[in-house]
């Protein structure tokens, strides 16, 4: 915005700012013209904002949700996941620590974690209520049925594994 020329010599009344054709005058005019947004409204959207992005208040409404909208049952299944993800952080931190003399015990206990959490994600996936679109010809019952069977045939291969 540019600033205000001054049209005529008349003296101006005490409520208007006068202005003159110095620059500081000019600035004083046109600061008073653009005022700037108060603190309060600054930090009240600023406030908004970091509620809104704080990871915390993200966590704790994701949960909220998660427990109102999860079945038991597949919160069963998530409990079981959790498990075989805390095994199979401490078989490969005990791998890294010890070490790994007989590598083909670790390898086939650590296969066993990873196939077994690979079965219940697909077992999760298959009986979950909001997925019942995809797998309309698969029963939960034959879902389970499959888990079963898929984890004893990998079972069976990491314990021949071993020797």
């Amino acid at each position: 915005m540019a600033p205000k020329r001054p049209t005529s010599s008349a003296p101006s009344t005490p409520s208007k700012p006068s202005t003159t054709s110095s620059s500081s005058s000019t600035t004083a005019t046109t600061s008073t013209q653009n005022p700037q947004p108060s603190k309060t409204s600054l930090t009240s959207s600023s406030s908004t904002q970091s509620s809104s992005n704080n990871p915390q208040v993200i966590l704790q409404q994701l949960w909220t949700s998660y427990q109102r909208r999860t079945p038991q049952r597949v919160k069963l299944i998530d409990v079981f996941m959790g498990f075989l993800v805390v095994v199979g952080v401490l078989q490969f931190a005990y791998c890294v620590l010890v070490g790994n003399y007989p590598f083909n015990a670790f390898l086939s206990g650590f296969s066993a974690t990873v196939g077994q959490f690979v079965l219940t994600a697909s077992l999760r996936i298959q009986t979950n209520p909001e997925n019942k679109d995809e797998f309309k010809t698969v029963s939960h019952e034959r879902a389970f049925a499959d888990f079963v069977l898929g984890s004893l045939i990998l079972h069976f291969f990491c314990v021949n594994f071993i020797n």
